[in-house]
């Protein structure tokens, strides 16, 4: 019994259940944006902002494409809006961190391996080399 409370309890567990539940909450407030404000721009451009009620028949048999089409909408919007306002401002503020950060491992001037920077000897082909003065 205490295995399977160390697991529920385990970092990466909790995580996970955290960000489903955040990712439920962000797909409503996405839904509902669409809805809302998308769909009526829409309609003023198309005429029309509900598409699911568009299908096509062919030998008696019912094609609704307005629901995927609706959904595809849905889709473009919420991956434009996370794109926006997560991936790239993370992205920037990872490059911004990289640039500031000191290396710690050089190619060695042998091999071409990366190596530790106050590294002596290669790890790879065991050539000698001049520890870097500006290590971390």
């Amino acid at each position: 019994m205490g295995g399977f409370k160390s697991f529920l309890i385990r970092g990466n567990l909790v995580d996970l259940a955290v960000a489903f539940v955040v990712g439920a909450a962000f797909a409503t407030l996405v839904k509902d944006f669409s809805t809302s404000f998308i769909a009526p721009l829409i309609a003023l451009l198309g005429g029309k902002h509900d598409y699911t009620s568009l299908a096509f028949t062919i030998h008696g048999t019912k094609f609704p494409y307005g629901v995927f089409v609706t959904s595809a909408i849905s889709f473009f919007i919420t991956a434009l809006i996370v794109y926006f306002l997560l991936v790239s401002p993370t992205a920037r503020l990872l490059k911004r961190l990289d640039r500031n950060k000191v290396a710690a491992e050089r190619e060695c001037p042998q091999c071409l391996a990366d190596i530790p920077v106050r590294a002596r000897r290669c790890q790879f082909c065991t050539s000698e080399v001049v520890p870097a003065t500006h290590a971390p």
